[in-house]
């Protein structure tokens, strides 16, 4: 969403971003930065260790660039943002990203909620992200609440990559092709998914199951053992990391999201601009962004979820076209990155105009 974010400023460009990563940031992380043409520097951090080398890179590099705003992502950045008050004496934005707490380090996020009253303003992207970090003992001065956005140019149907991804896995062209896109991570809930496969193969013969995100790979043994002995190896295609992943997408006839802790999923939300619809975990703001679109079922339930595809896929495609229409429509009225850039660049010109008056 940050690249996004830079990516899609506005033009004339009034809002400038440059980006500092604490650690270094993967291959395709970088891309994606450097696509937008957004300057990127790195303080050389190591995960899990605290750098006083690094802190002191931190505030050279404030004082060099003379921000208007500091706007930090998650939980480590945030605090590391809190340098930039006494520093510069600008505003400072957080930036919440999750509505659970399930593998994070809980005494980060604690630690960031005594401090919560410190920064200007706290960014959630869903409801239920505020609800949970409110309970959490956060006490911001100002919520301010900004989902996620997506490009329809990327993220669009594509008759021709329906057909291209079938081809690339070795399936017929009439192959009906449930996908779920996330990293390899114990919050995907990965087993719902891979049960619920084993559950519908027995009925639906022409149902394959693919995997697409980094990590999703046949040499991941952990992986491989959550797939059913009873579902053939032939049916579950695990892609891992695509740079394609609009063109991945879009050759879905099902997306999903089995997770058991959601914001606000950006697999989802570029499934459903894709014009895929989408059988999700009723899970934070997941079930709002659906709506209508597509199904919502409990998580850690296979059988709600085997259930939930059977019965659209039964829809046959004609109906299915339709929720898909459905589903990039509501993206396309609340979701876009255009829109969603403009509540940021909203928010980054009063928080300016309110420190200039300040002074």
């Amino acid at each position: 969403m940050l690249a996004n974010l830079c990516r899609h400023a506005s033009t004339p460009r009034r809002v400038e971003h440059v980006v500092v990563e604490m650690t270094a940031s993967r291959a395709q992380d970088l891309r994606r930065f450097e696509q937008s043409g957004v300057r990127l520097h790195s303080l050389g951090m190591v995960r899990g260790r605290a750098s006083i080398g690094a802190l002191v890179r931190f505030v050279r590099l404030l004082r060099r660039e003379r921000p208007d705003i500091v706007q930090t992502w998650l939980y480590h950045a945030d605090l590391l943002g809190l340098v930039a008050l006494p520093v510069l004496r600008v505003p400072l934005v957080w930036n919440v990203r999750c509505s659970w707490h399930v593998g994070i380090d809980a005494q980060v996020p604690r630690l960031c909620a005594r401090l919560s009253r410190l920064p200007t303003t706290v960014i959630v992207n869903s409801r239920a992200g505020q609800e949970v970090h409110s309970r959490l003992g956060y006490r911001p001065r100002r919520w301010c609440l900004i989902g996620n956005g997506f490009d329809l140019d990327v993220f669009k149907p594509d008759a021709l990559a329906r057909l291209r991804l079938r081809q690339d896995i070795g399936v017929d062209a009439g192959a009906e092709l449930i996908g779920i896109v996330g990293r390899w991570d114990a919050n995907k809930d990965y087993q719902t998914f891979l049960s619920a496969a084993g559950m519908l193969a027995r009925t639906r013969r022409d149902a394959h199951f693919v995997l697409v995100g980094e990590g999703l790979v046949a040499e991941n043994a952990q992986l491989r053992e959550l797939i059913p002995r009873e579902l053939p190896m032939g049916r579950v295609h695990l892609l891992g990391w695509r740079p394609d992943v609009g063109r991945v997408t879009a050759a879905f006839d099902l997306a999903t999201s089995t997770s058991v802790g959601e914001g606000f999923p950006n697999a989802v939300g570029e499934a459903m601009a894709a014009g895929v619809p989408c059988v999700v975990t009723d899970v934070g703001d997941v079930a709002e962004l659906v709506a209508d679109s597509g199904m919502v079922v409990p998580p850690r339930s296979p059988e709600a979820v085997a259930a939930a595809w059977g019965r659209l896929l039964s829809l046959g495609p004609e109906a299915l076209h339709v929720l898909g229409a459905r589903a990039r429509d509501r993206i396309s009225r609340h979701y876009t990155i255009d829109a969603i850039v403009g509540q940021y660049e909203a928010l980054y010109d009063e928080l300016a105009a309110d420190a200039r008056r300040a002074r």
